[in-house]
C-alpha cells in the first residue's frame, strides 16, 4: 500500500511540474511601439559627439542619456565609400527592455563617384527609460 501511495505522488508531482513548465513563456511581450527622432550631426550632443567619433572606425552600439532623453546609436563602422543610409525597423517597449533593430543599405550601384570612405552612424533620440537597450 506504501508503495502505491508514493508512486502516485511521484506521478502527480511530476505532472505538476510539467504544468508549470508549459505556463512559463520567454517570449517578450511588447508593450508599445517608442516615438523616434533621427538626429543629424548638429543637433547630436556634444559629450555624445565626441563620444562617436572615437568609436566611428569600427561598428558600435550604446546609449546615452540626459535624464530626459534616450538616445540610442548605432554605427556600422568604415565603409569603402560614401552613400549608405540606415533605418529604423524597430523600436519598442518590453517589460524588460527597449529593443532596436536598424539596417544598413549599400549606396545605390547606380551611384558613381564618392570613393572616399564613410562611417555610417545613426542617433535615435526617445523618451528617457531607465531600461537596458537590446540591439538586433
Amino acid at each position: 500500500m506504501g508503495k502505491k501511495i508514493l508512486a502516485l505522488l511521484l506521478c502527480l508531482g511530476t505532472l505538476l511540474g510539467l504544468c508549470g513548465c508549459s505556463l512559463m513563456s520567454t517570449e517578450e511581450v511588447k508593450l508599445r511601439d517608442l516615438d523616434f527622432t533621427l538626429l543629424g550631426e548638429e543637433l547630436v550632443p556634444g559629450e555624445l559627439a565626441a563620444m562617436i567619433e572615437e568609436r566611428k572606425a569600427e561598428a558600435f552600439k550604446m546609449t546615452y542619456s540626459d535624464n530626459q532623453n534616450l538616445y540610442i546609436c548605432v554605427g556600422y563602422g568604415q565603409q569603402e565609400t560614401g552613400g549608405y543610409s540606415i533605418t529604423v525597423d524597430e523600436l519598442y517597449l518590453t517589460e524588460e527592455a527597449v529593443h532596436v533593430q536598424t539596417t544598413l543599405l549599400g549606396p545605390d550601384v547606380s551611384e558613381k563617384g564618392n570613393k572616399t570612405p564613410s562611417y555610417p552612424y545613426i542617433v535615435i533620440k526617445t523618451e528617457y527609460l531607465d531600461l537596458p537597450v537590446i540591439c538586433k
